[in-house]
Protein backbone atom coordinates (compact mmCIF):
# COMPACT_ATOMS: atom_id res chain seq x y z
CA UNK A 1 0.00 0.00 0.00
CA UNK A 2 1.48 3.91 -1.23
CA UNK A 3 0.50 6.43 1.42
CA UNK A 4 0.89 10.09 0.73
CA UNK A 5 1.02 11.51 4.11
CA UNK A 6 1.14 15.41 4.26
CA UNK A 7 2.41 16.88 7.41
CA UNK A 8 3.39 20.28 7.23
CA UNK A 9 3.54 20.34 10.45
CA UNK A 10 6.55 17.37 11.48
CA UNK A 11 9.23 17.95 13.72
CA UNK A 12 11.38 15.78 15.88
CA UNK A 13 12.71 18.15 18.05
CA UNK A 14 9.73 20.85 18.50
CA UNK A 15 7.53 19.96 20.88
CA UNK A 16 3.47 19.33 20.82
CA UNK A 17 1.82 19.13 17.52
CA UNK A 18 4.96 19.09 15.49
CA UNK A 19 7.12 16.11 16.82
CA UNK A 20 3.47 14.01 17.55
CA UNK A 21 3.29 14.59 13.86
CA UNK A 22 6.99 13.61 13.35
CA UNK A 23 6.46 10.77 15.36
CA UNK A 24 2.95 9.22 13.83
CA UNK A 25 4.53 9.65 10.41
CA UNK A 26 7.78 7.31 11.40
CA UNK A 27 5.27 5.14 12.76
CA UNK A 28 2.96 4.41 9.75
CA UNK A 29 6.01 4.08 7.22
CA UNK A 30 6.97 0.92 9.47
CA UNK A 31 3.80 -0.67 7.97
CA UNK A 32 3.29 0.94 4.54
CA UNK A 33 4.95 2.94 1.53
CA UNK A 34 5.05 6.45 3.02
CA UNK A 35 5.78 9.65 1.13
CA UNK A 36 5.85 12.17 3.52
CA UNK A 37 5.18 15.97 2.44
CA UNK A 38 6.44 18.22 4.68
CA UNK A 39 7.70 21.63 5.32
CA UNK A 40 11.41 22.92 4.31
CA UNK A 41 11.77 24.54 7.74
CA UNK A 42 11.55 20.60 9.36
CA UNK A 43 14.18 19.89 7.09
CA UNK A 44 17.69 20.12 8.91
CA UNK A 45 15.96 18.57 12.36
CA UNK A 46 14.44 15.54 10.32
CA UNK A 47 17.53 14.48 8.55
CA UNK A 48 19.56 14.54 11.78
CA UNK A 49 17.53 11.41 12.37
CA UNK A 50 17.38 7.45 11.08
CA UNK A 51 13.83 8.38 10.34
CA UNK A 52 13.57 5.98 7.15
CA UNK A 53 10.95 8.29 5.63
CA UNK A 54 10.77 9.01 1.96
CA UNK A 55 10.71 12.83 2.22
CA UNK A 56 9.85 15.80 -0.08
CA UNK A 57 10.34 19.14 0.92
CA UNK A 58 7.93 22.19 0.02
CA UNK A 59 9.01 25.07 0.44
CA UNK A 60 6.42 27.95 0.79
CA UNK A 61 8.14 30.39 2.75
CA UNK A 62 7.23 33.66 0.73
CA UNK A 63 3.67 33.58 2.42
CA UNK A 64 4.59 31.38 5.41
CA UNK A 65 7.58 33.81 6.81
CA UNK A 66 5.68 36.67 6.56
CA UNK A 67 2.44 35.24 8.53
CA UNK A 68 4.51 33.33 11.12
CA UNK A 69 5.98 36.61 12.04
CA UNK A 70 3.24 38.99 11.91
CA UNK A 71 1.24 36.18 13.94
CA UNK A 72 4.66 36.17 16.50
CA UNK A 73 4.01 40.32 16.59
CA UNK A 74 0.54 40.23 17.79
CA UNK A 75 0.52 37.19 20.06
CA UNK A 76 3.98 39.35 22.01
CA UNK A 77 6.01 36.00 21.26
CA UNK A 78 5.14 32.06 20.88
CA UNK A 79 3.85 30.93 24.33
CA UNK A 80 0.22 32.21 23.99
CA UNK A 81 -2.29 33.42 21.59
CA UNK A 82 -2.80 30.42 19.98
CA UNK A 83 -6.16 31.20 18.25
CA UNK A 84 -4.10 34.26 16.29
CA UNK A 85 -1.68 31.77 15.32
CA UNK A 86 -4.48 29.19 13.82
CA UNK A 87 -6.32 32.36 11.79
CA UNK A 88 -2.40 33.37 10.48
CA UNK A 89 -1.97 30.01 9.22
CA UNK A 90 -5.33 29.61 7.31
CA UNK A 91 -3.83 31.26 3.94
CA UNK A 92 0.12 29.68 4.55
CA UNK A 93 -1.18 26.06 5.21
CA UNK A 94 -3.75 26.11 1.91
CA UNK A 95 -0.27 27.53 -0.35
CA UNK A 96 1.10 24.60 1.01
CA UNK A 97 -1.21 21.85 0.40
CA UNK A 98 -1.79 23.82 -3.38
CA UNK A 99 2.05 23.09 -3.25
CA UNK A 100 1.87 19.83 -2.86
CA UNK A 101 -0.95 19.34 -5.15
CA UNK A 102 0.91 20.92 -7.52
CA UNK A 103 3.90 18.40 -7.24
CA UNK A 104 1.64 15.31 -6.66
CA UNK A 105 -1.49 15.58 -8.93
CA UNK A 106 -0.56 13.51 -12.08
CA UNK A 107 0.61 10.75 -9.83
CA UNK A 108 -2.61 10.45 -7.41
CA UNK A 109 -5.13 10.42 -10.25
CA UNK A 110 -2.41 7.99 -12.28
CA UNK A 111 -3.09 5.98 -8.95
CA UNK A 112 0.23 5.48 -7.94
CA UNK A 113 -1.25 6.55 -4.21
CA UNK A 114 -3.88 4.14 -2.59
CA UNK A 115 -4.74 6.81 0.33
CA UNK A 116 -4.00 10.55 0.82
CA UNK A 117 -3.57 11.21 4.62
CA UNK A 118 -2.80 14.71 6.08
CA UNK A 119 -2.07 14.24 9.23
CA UNK A 120 -1.01 17.94 10.06
CA UNK A 121 -2.03 20.69 11.20
CA UNK A 122 -4.51 19.18 13.48
CA UNK A 123 -7.65 22.11 13.62
CA UNK A 124 -10.59 21.38 12.25
CA UNK A 125 -10.36 25.03 11.74
CA UNK A 126 -7.70 24.84 8.85
CA UNK A 127 -9.54 23.20 5.87
CA UNK A 128 -7.83 20.63 3.15
CA UNK A 129 -7.24 22.03 -0.65
CA UNK A 130 -6.51 18.36 -1.63
CA UNK A 131 -9.60 16.71 0.15
CA UNK A 132 -11.90 18.02 -2.82
CA UNK A 133 -9.67 16.89 -5.77
CA UNK A 134 -8.41 13.63 -5.06
CA UNK A 135 -9.49 10.82 -6.77
CA UNK A 136 -8.19 8.40 -4.27
CA UNK A 137 -9.56 8.20 -0.15
CA UNK A 138 -8.87 10.92 1.20
CA UNK A 139 -8.08 10.66 5.64
CA UNK A 140 -7.88 13.75 7.50
CA UNK A 141 -7.10 13.81 10.97
CA UNK A 142 -7.05 12.94 13.88
CA UNK A 143 -8.41 16.36 14.29
CA UNK A 144 -8.64 18.13 17.85
CA UNK A 145 -10.30 21.55 18.42
CA UNK A 146 -13.42 23.42 19.54
CA UNK A 147 -12.91 23.06 23.46
CA UNK A 148 -15.17 26.39 24.93
CA UNK A 149 -12.79 28.42 27.41
CA UNK A 150 -15.14 28.01 30.27
CA UNK A 151 -16.94 31.26 31.61
CA UNK A 152 -15.32 31.50 35.11
CA UNK A 153 -11.43 31.58 33.69
CA UNK A 154 -11.95 34.52 32.09
CA UNK A 155 -8.99 36.43 33.23
CA UNK A 156 -6.85 33.55 32.51
CA UNK A 157 -7.88 34.01 28.57
CA UNK A 158 -7.01 37.44 29.07
CA UNK A 159 -3.68 36.39 29.89
CA UNK A 160 -4.06 34.09 27.32
CA UNK A 161 -4.80 36.57 24.95
CA UNK A 162 -7.48 34.53 23.35
CA UNK A 163 -9.85 37.11 22.58
CA UNK A 164 -9.60 36.44 19.04
CA UNK A 165 -11.35 33.25 19.48
CA UNK A 166 -14.53 34.47 19.54
CA UNK A 167 -14.07 34.47 15.62
CA UNK A 168 -13.36 31.24 15.60
CA UNK A 169 -16.74 29.83 13.96
CA UNK A 170 -16.03 32.52 11.08
CA UNK A 171 -14.04 29.33 9.19
CA UNK A 172 -17.08 27.25 8.66
CA UNK A 173 -17.65 29.85 6.11
CA UNK A 174 -14.07 30.12 4.36
CA UNK A 175 -13.53 28.53 1.84
CA UNK A 176 -12.77 24.87 1.47
CA UNK A 177 -14.02 23.84 5.17
CA UNK A 178 -17.34 22.80 3.77
CA UNK A 179 -15.98 20.65 1.25
CA UNK A 180 -13.37 19.42 3.27
CA UNK A 181 -15.86 17.85 5.62
CA UNK A 182 -18.15 16.41 3.52
CA UNK A 183 -15.45 15.14 0.94
CA UNK A 184 -12.89 13.58 2.93
CA UNK A 185 -13.27 9.70 3.38
CA UNK A 186 -12.82 9.18 6.91
CA UNK A 187 -12.13 11.76 9.38
CA UNK A 188 -10.59 11.13 12.56
CA UNK A 189 -11.08 13.39 15.49
CA UNK A 190 -9.73 13.08 19.04
CA UNK A 191 -12.32 13.82 21.60
CA UNK A 192 -16.31 14.79 22.05
CA UNK A 193 -15.63 18.56 21.91
CA UNK A 194 -13.83 18.16 18.19
CA UNK A 195 -16.93 15.55 16.83
CA UNK A 196 -19.68 18.41 17.77
CA UNK A 197 -17.70 20.69 15.25
CA UNK A 198 -18.02 18.16 12.38
CA UNK A 199 -21.60 18.37 11.30
CA UNK A 200 -21.02 18.11 7.86
CA UNK A 201 -19.12 14.82 8.15
CA UNK A 202 -21.41 12.15 7.51
CA UNK A 203 -21.46 9.61 10.76
CA UNK A 204 -20.05 6.36 9.11
CA UNK A 205 -16.90 8.51 8.02
CA UNK A 206 -16.19 9.90 11.60
CA UNK A 207 -13.48 7.48 13.74
CA UNK A 208 -12.58 8.50 17.18
CA UNK A 209 -8.79 8.33 16.91
CA UNK A 210 -7.08 10.71 19.80
CA UNK A 211 -4.27 11.92 18.46
CA UNK A 212 -1.85 11.59 21.34
CA UNK A 213 0.54 8.90 21.39
CA UNK A 214 3.98 8.15 23.33
CA UNK A 215 7.29 5.78 23.00
CA UNK A 216 7.38 3.12 25.63
CA UNK A 217 11.34 3.40 24.90
CA UNK A 218 11.04 6.13 26.84
CA UNK A 219 7.76 6.21 28.71
CA UNK A 220 7.17 3.35 30.48
CA UNK A 221 6.83 1.93 34.25
CA UNK A 222 10.45 0.00 34.78
CA UNK A 223 12.43 0.83 37.70
CA UNK A 224 9.51 2.49 39.27
CA UNK A 225 9.98 2.59 42.65
CA UNK A 226 7.73 1.04 45.26
CA UNK A 227 5.20 3.30 47.03
CA UNK A 228 6.42 3.28 50.35
CA UNK A 229 5.24 5.20 54.02
CA UNK A 230 6.86 7.98 53.94
CA UNK A 231 6.27 11.30 51.76
CA UNK A 232 4.98 11.37 48.78
CA UNK A 233 5.96 12.85 45.67
CA UNK A 234 3.40 15.19 43.47
CA UNK A 235 4.29 16.35 40.43
CA UNK A 236 3.25 18.85 37.90
CA UNK A 237 4.90 19.01 34.46
CA UNK A 238 3.90 21.05 31.86
CA UNK A 239 4.36 24.83 30.22
CA UNK A 240 3.83 27.50 32.80
CA UNK A 241 1.23 29.19 30.77
CA UNK A 242 -2.20 30.70 32.10
CA UNK A 243 -4.87 27.94 30.64
CA UNK A 244 -2.66 24.91 32.27
CA UNK A 245 -3.38 26.89 35.49
CA UNK A 246 0.41 25.56 37.15
CA UNK A 247 -0.43 28.33 40.30
CA UNK A 248 -3.58 26.50 41.27
CA UNK A 249 -1.66 23.24 42.79
CA UNK A 250 0.55 25.75 45.22
CA UNK A 251 -2.69 27.19 46.57
CA UNK A 252 -3.63 23.31 47.08
CA UNK A 253 -0.92 23.17 48.83
CA UNK A 254 -0.82 26.38 51.07
CA UNK A 255 -4.53 25.34 52.37
CA UNK A 256 -3.24 22.25 53.52
CA UNK A 257 -1.27 20.76 56.49
CA UNK A 258 -1.16 17.41 55.37
CA UNK A 259 -0.48 17.69 52.09
CA UNK A 260 2.72 20.31 53.08
CA UNK A 261 4.30 16.98 54.90
CA UNK A 262 4.79 15.80 51.37
CA UNK A 263 6.53 16.61 48.28
CA UNK A 264 5.74 18.86 44.65
CA UNK A 265 7.81 19.11 41.88
CA UNK A 266 6.88 21.67 39.09
CA UNK A 267 8.77 21.41 35.71
CA UNK A 268 8.50 23.56 33.45
CA UNK A 269 9.03 27.41 32.12
CA UNK A 270 6.97 30.28 31.01
CA UNK A 271 5.10 33.18 31.56
CA UNK A 272 3.60 32.32 34.77
CA UNK A 273 6.59 31.62 36.71
CA UNK A 274 6.98 34.57 38.41
CA UNK A 275 3.41 34.46 39.86
CA UNK A 276 4.28 31.20 40.97
CA UNK A 277 7.07 32.23 42.66
CA UNK A 278 5.43 34.82 44.41
CA UNK A 279 3.03 32.63 45.43
CA UNK A 280 5.41 30.46 46.98
CA UNK A 281 7.18 33.27 49.22
CA UNK A 282 3.88 34.49 50.08
CA UNK A 283 2.89 31.07 52.28
CA UNK A 284 6.36 29.73 52.53
CA UNK A 285 6.65 26.65 50.87
CA UNK A 286 9.71 26.72 49.91
CA UNK A 287 10.30 23.22 51.96
CA UNK A 288 7.60 21.35 50.29
CA UNK A 289 7.99 22.87 46.53
CA UNK A 290 10.44 22.90 43.96
CA UNK A 291 10.29 24.85 40.69
CA UNK A 292 12.65 23.24 38.23
CA UNK A 293 12.82 24.67 35.23
CA UNK A 294 12.09 22.91 32.26
CA UNK A 295 13.70 19.26 31.07
CA UNK A 296 14.19 16.93 28.54
CA UNK A 297 11.79 14.51 27.74
CA UNK A 298 13.33 11.59 29.52
CA UNK A 299 14.38 13.89 32.03
CA UNK A 300 10.51 14.17 32.21
CA UNK A 301 9.41 10.62 32.19
CA UNK A 302 12.26 9.65 34.95
CA UNK A 303 10.03 12.28 37.66
CA UNK A 304 7.02 10.82 36.58
CA UNK A 305 8.51 7.28 37.11
CA UNK A 306 9.02 8.74 40.54
CA UNK A 307 6.20 10.62 41.30
CA UNK A 308 2.72 9.14 43.73
CA UNK A 309 0.13 11.60 41.85
CA UNK A 310 0.80 13.28 38.26
CA UNK A 311 -1.32 16.91 39.31
CA UNK A 312 -2.67 18.19 36.20
CA UNK A 313 -5.03 21.23 36.31
CA UNK A 314 -5.36 22.08 33.00
CA UNK A 315 -8.79 23.62 32.34
CA UNK A 316 -8.28 23.69 28.52
CA UNK A 317 -6.47 20.82 27.41
CA UNK A 318 -7.27 19.71 23.84
CA UNK A 319 -5.28 16.68 23.53
CA UNK A 320 -3.25 16.10 27.07
CA UNK A 321 -0.46 13.33 26.16
CA UNK A 322 1.19 14.13 29.19
CA UNK A 323 -1.10 12.43 30.80
CA UNK A 324 -1.10 9.50 29.23
CA UNK A 325 2.91 9.39 29.35
CA UNK A 326 2.59 9.88 33.19
CA UNK A 327 -0.08 7.11 32.97
CA UNK A 328 2.48 4.82 30.87
CA UNK A 329 5.15 5.36 33.60
CA UNK A 330 2.53 4.73 36.76
CA UNK A 331 1.48 7.88 38.05
CA UNK A 332 -2.28 8.59 39.27
CA UNK A 333 -3.31 11.27 37.62
CA UNK A 334 -5.70 14.15 39.12
CA UNK A 335 -6.71 16.50 36.28
CA UNK A 336 -9.93 18.59 35.48
CA UNK A 337 -12.68 16.42 34.46
CA UNK A 338 -13.12 18.90 31.58
CA UNK A 339 -11.56 18.36 28.29
CA UNK A 340 -8.92 15.42 27.34
CA UNK A 341 -7.50 14.86 31.01
CA UNK A 342 -10.98 13.70 32.18
CA UNK A 343 -11.78 11.72 29.32
CA UNK A 344 -8.20 9.77 29.86
CA UNK A 345 -8.74 10.01 33.78
CA UNK A 346 -12.49 8.83 33.90
CA UNK A 347 -13.43 5.69 34.60
CA UNK A 348 -11.78 5.16 37.57
CA UNK A 349 -8.10 5.40 36.10
CA UNK A 350 -7.52 8.74 38.15
CA UNK A 351 -9.06 11.51 39.82
CA UNK A 352 -11.34 13.55 38.09
CA UNK A 353 -12.05 17.11 39.79
CA UNK A 354 -15.40 18.97 38.44
CA UNK A 355 -14.83 22.07 36.44
CA UNK A 356 -15.68 25.04 38.56
CA UNK A 357 -14.34 28.24 39.21
CA UNK A 358 -10.68 28.67 40.38
CA UNK A 359 -11.54 28.50 44.57
CA UNK A 360 -13.72 25.75 43.45
CA UNK A 361 -11.32 23.98 41.83
CA UNK A 362 -9.02 24.82 44.70
CA UNK A 363 -10.75 23.12 46.87
CA UNK A 364 -11.53 20.35 44.68
CA UNK A 365 -7.92 19.39 44.06
CA UNK A 366 -6.99 19.85 47.67
CA UNK A 367 -9.64 17.10 48.67
CA UNK A 368 -8.29 14.64 46.06
CA UNK A 369 -4.84 15.13 46.73
CA UNK A 370 -5.64 14.46 50.33
CA UNK A 371 -7.74 11.29 49.64
CA UNK A 372 -4.09 10.09 47.68
CA UNK A 373 -2.15 10.44 50.65
CA UNK A 374 -4.84 8.49 52.98
CA UNK A 375 -5.50 5.81 50.75
CA UNK A 376 -2.24 4.62 49.05
CA UNK A 377 -3.30 1.58 48.20
CA UNK A 378 -6.80 3.14 46.14
CA UNK A 379 -4.53 5.71 44.69
CA UNK A 380 -2.02 2.80 43.40
CA UNK A 381 -5.09 0.68 41.80
CA UNK A 382 -6.13 3.51 40.06
CA UNK A 383 -2.72 4.11 38.58
CA UNK A 384 -2.37 0.32 37.63
CA UNK A 385 -5.66 0.77 35.75
CA UNK A 386 -4.58 4.11 33.99
CA UNK A 387 -1.34 2.52 32.87
CA UNK A 388 -3.52 -0.94 31.46
CA UNK A 389 -5.44 2.02 29.58
CA UNK A 390 -2.24 3.90 28.05
CA UNK A 391 -0.54 0.53 27.07
CA UNK A 392 -3.23 -0.83 25.37
CA UNK A 393 -4.14 2.31 23.21
CA UNK A 394 -1.60 4.51 22.84
CA UNK A 395 1.99 3.47 21.89
CA UNK A 396 2.89 4.74 18.25
CA UNK A 397 3.27 0.85 17.18
CA UNK A 398 -0.37 0.57 18.58
CA UNK A 399 -2.00 3.84 16.99
CA UNK A 400 -0.24 2.72 13.36
CA UNK A 401 -1.87 -1.11 13.75
CA UNK A 402 -5.47 1.05 13.44
CA UNK A 403 -4.53 3.37 11.19
CA UNK A 404 -3.55 0.42 8.89
CA UNK A 405 -7.03 -0.90 9.28
CA UNK A 406 -8.48 2.08 8.19
CA UNK A 407 -6.86 2.67 5.57
CA UNK A 408 -7.40 -1.64 4.31
CA UNK A 409 -11.33 -0.76 5.32
CA UNK A 410 -11.41 2.43 2.93
CA UNK A 411 -9.25 0.60 0.08
CA UNK A 412 -11.71 -2.31 0.28
CA UNK A 413 -15.09 -0.76 0.48
CA UNK A 414 -15.32 -1.85 3.82
CA UNK A 415 -17.14 -0.15 7.21
CA UNK A 416 -15.15 2.04 9.17
CA UNK A 417 -17.22 0.71 12.40
CA UNK A 418 -15.26 -0.38 15.57
CA UNK A 419 -11.80 0.79 13.96
CA UNK A 420 -11.73 3.69 16.68
CA UNK A 421 -11.15 4.50 20.67
CA UNK A 422 -14.86 3.98 21.38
Amino acid sequence: MKVLVLADECNPEWPSLPIVGYKYARELAQLVDVTLVTHVRNRENIEKTDHGLDVVYLDTEWIAGPMFRLARLLRGGEEVAWSTSMIMNYLPYLAFERAAWKRFRRAIRDGEFDIVHRITPMSPTLPSYISVKSPVPFVIGPLNGNLPWPAAFAAEQKREKEGLRRLRDLYKVLPYAGPTQRRASAVLYGFEHTRKDLGAVQPGRLVSFPEIGYDPAIFHARGRKAAGEGPMEFLYAGRLVPYKLPELVLHVFAGSPELRRHRLRILGDGPERARMEAVIAEHGLQDCVAMEGRKSQAEVAEAMRSADVFVFPSIRELGAGVVIEAMACGAHCAVVDYGAPGALAGAGRGSCVPLGPFDALVQGFRAALERCAADRVATAEAAAAGRAYAEAGFPWAKKGARTLAIYKALTSGRSLEGLGYD
